[in-house]
């Protein structure tokens, strides 16, 4: 069996890749079978444990006062210690789940201060369960109580480190405590709601921020006093368009979970791999766990009935091959439901011995995908998924599509040069907001022999969402702004100019039109284009039926700018393809984008993979190997799940580019477990991959 060698003490966290979290309820003490749980932990042979006590309800005799603590819990009967000392025994790590969002009558009677505000000056009640009210994230019960309480688990028990769960808040407070503290650090009143329009909204989203790595900093600094090699864990989910500021939670945190747990009903397979890559971008090869569970999960949350085997193993299956640990998540010590148990003991036991093709060192991911906190905050904010979301998601999605792996990059990377030189493409889409040194950047890389492509509003903001008078990125684009946003385009199109012979129009025979997007910029050419291979055909009506023509069809109004700069390529959109493309899907937007892409990368795709189907596709070094992933989302639940069976891929031709030196000695398909025979040409291999149904991984040693 793999051992992991690189463990020490005080880096414990880089040792699990298999997480088992029991979440216990009020009712469990004295009425589950713990020893059941522990034995199913050996059996999944997972390395790590998250039990809970803390904060809203404690499972152990805690002696902080106000501590609720679970009503069958003694010294003799200490339910989370009996836990923690067994998860000892097999050699597990073990970090305590708290929750500091909420609390019972009694702590909310004794300490009123504790409690959060509404804009009405109300306590905030809870909104799921009576006689409960939620806490305020900023001030003295997480501050003051939580640390106490925090303090307590470290020093009683030794626990690794302390997860908190809800944590950050659930949405502005308006207690007296933040009403205070914001005036005192900004001379400003507490907006009344998050929207860009309060005077107040900008300047309050600093102010949670640092308030949140103040408190980040308290509770890891007070629990390293006590056990220095523990660390306080935040929870987080997606950040696509708010949250903590991830480049700095990214260098504050030595491992971090992802907390995805399960997809509503409209969201795509892609999605538990979108967070990875997401966290990824900051935290780089430190350890990240994705949170899943076995539930539903939409507008309301069923916990105790599972999902169908099909529809976990695709979502977990995603989130492994780009980078994440598994971490499954059981709430209620009783099971009611045990579909789930094998399916999560197979998942486990299969990636235990997978685990040393699973270590890995870099993803070799040659296009990168930019998204921008600081868009989604300062020009999205209350508009975020239609200015900001669908974007990012259209591009990712084509990508996806096309089977090129990708990754993606956080905004505050834009002019670190070292860091961009892992990339030959970046794609920024709709990155509205940019300063002023990202732009320099961005321009630096293009020139040195970088591929950029943009769309719509790219770089017009800086990062504070004001609004240049023109685009940060005019001279990259070749193109100054000339106007206001256009839209609604209705039937407005795309005028190919076949005879320009432009690469970015392969595919496109026997039309000379395809379909607008619903939104543009009007632009002014700064310099000269040698072609504009796709031009605007304005709109015009579409009822009554005999108005429905042209009236005008060609403008010479470029839709697509493409051109040289430096030893680079840059193509700027300056309407919506990437939201369009998201709304509509056609394969038209797909071809052009992609076609777009090539064309602006100039140099050969490090892996094509030729057969039908739909594939998300991660390639990863580790340290005596590369892997390629292949997880089979050709399923007609893959937009919209759950997956009701696993449908066997197709055979499939791979061609890989090694990296420069890597020599390959063996290929193997882990799925199956068995060697296969390759091709070499070069620094270029192929092989076929069989049928697989859910998740295949070619491991490929090198000497």
């Amino acid at each position: 069996m793999f051992q992991f060698t690189g463990y020490t003490k005080a880096r414990w966290f880089d040792k699990p890749m298999r997480w088992a979290q029991l979440t216990l309820t009020d009712d469990d003490p004295g009425t589950f079978d713990p020893d059941r749980w522990l034995k199913y932990f050996k059996d999944i042979k997972a390395q790590g444990a998250v039990i809970s006590t803390g904060g809203y309800i404690a499972y152990h005799p805690s002696k902080v006062p106000l501590q609720y603590v679970s009503p069958k819990v003694s010294d003799k009967n200490d339910v989370f210690g009996y836990l923690v000392e067994n998860c000892r025994k097999m050699d597990m790590s073990v970090i305590v789940r708290t929750d500091p969002h909420a609390v019972h009558d009694e702590q909310k009677n004794a300490h009123p201060e504790w409690i959060a505000h509404t804009a009405d000056g109300l306590p905030r009640k809870h909104w799921s369960i009576d006689q409960v009210w939620v806490t305020c994230a900023l001030g003295p019960y997480n501050f003051e109580f939580m640390t106490e309480v925090n303090k307590e688990i470290a020093g009683v028990y030794g626990v690794d480190g302390i997860f908190a769960n809800r944590w950050a808040g659930s949405g502005l407070c308006h207690c007296e405590s933040c009403q205070k503290l914001f005036r005192e650090r900004t001379g400003l009143e507490l907006p009344k709601a998050l929207v860009l329009s309060d005077p107040s909204y900008k300047a309050y989203l600093n102010f949670c921020d640092d308030r949140l790595f103040e408190l980040c900093e308290l509770w890891d600094g007070e629990i390293r006093k006590i056990s220095p090699y523990a660390r306080f864990i935040p929870n987080g989910g997606g950040h696509l368009t708010g949250g903590m500021d991830l480049r700095r939670l990214g260098e504050y945190s030595d491992i971090f979970f992802a907390d995805r747990q399960s997809r509503p009903k409209r969201m795509p397979l892609w999605a538990n791999g979108q967070n990875a890559k997401e966290l990824r971008s900051v935290m780089g090869n430190k350890p990240i766990g994705g949170i899943f569970h076995m539930g539903f999960e939409d507008v309301h949350r069923w916990k105790d009935s599972v999902q169908d085997s099909e529809e976990l193993r695709l979502f977990v299956s995603e989130g492994v091959a780009q980078g994440l640990r598994v971490w499954f998540t059981k709430f209620h010590g009783k099971i009611y439901d045990w579909r789930w148990m094998d399916t999560v003991k197979e998942l486990y036991n299969r990636y235990a011995d997978w685990e040393p093709y699973l270590r890995n060192t870099a993803n070799l991911a040659r296009v990168g995908l930019v998204y921008s906190q600081a868009t989604g905050k300062f020009y999205g904010a209350e508009n975020a998924h239609e200015k900001v979301e669908k974007p990012i998601n259209g591009i990712y999605h084509a990508l996806t599509e096309s089977r090129i792996p990708f990754e993606m990059v956080h905004e505050s990377y834009l002019n670190d040069a070292k860091h961009l030189s892992a990339y030959k493409t970046l794609i920024l889409p709709n990155v509205a907001c940019l300063t002023d040194a990202q732009c320099e950047g961005l321009k630096a890389f293009v020139k040195a022999g970088g591929g950029l492509i943009a769309t719509f509003e790219t770089s017009l903001y800086d990062e504070r969402g004001n609004k240049r008078p023109n685009f940060g990125l005019a001279e990259l684009f070749g193109v100054d702004l000339a106007g206001s946003i256009e839209g609604p385009m209705k039937n407005s199109y795309l005028r190919l100019e076949t005879d320009t012979k432009h690469p970015v129009l392969a595919g496109f025979h026997d039309t000379e039109r395809i379909v607008n997007g619903n939104a543009r910029l009007p632009v002014r050419e700064n310099t000269a284009f040698p072609a504009k291979p796709v031009t605007l055909i304005p709109a015009y009506p579409d009822l009554p039926m005999e108005e429905v023509f042209p009236r005008k069809d060609h403008t010479g109004i470029g839709e697509l700018y493409l051109r040289d700069y430096g030893k680079g390529r840059a193509a700027y959109f300056p309407w919506d393809i990437d939201a369009t493309f998201w709304d509509l899907f056609t394969a038209d937007h797909l071809r052009l984008f992609i076609n777009t892409v090539d064309w602006v990368t100039q140099e050969e795709r490090p892996l094509t993979l030729t057969g039908p189907g739909i594939f998300d596709i991660a390639v990863w070094k580790q340290e005596k190997s590369l892997t390629v992933h292949l997880i089979n989302m050709t399923n007609p639940m893959f937009m919209q799940g759950p997956v009701r069976e696993l449908l066997p891929s197709f055979p499939q031709e791979l061609s890989f580019i090694l990296p420069e030196g890597a020599k390959p000695k063996a290929v193997t398909l882990l799925s199956k477990g068995q060697k296969v025979q390759f091709k070499q040409d070069g620094r270029k291999i192929s092989l076929t991959i069989p049928s697989f149904l859910d998740h295949e991984v070619v491991a490929i040693d090198i000497a």
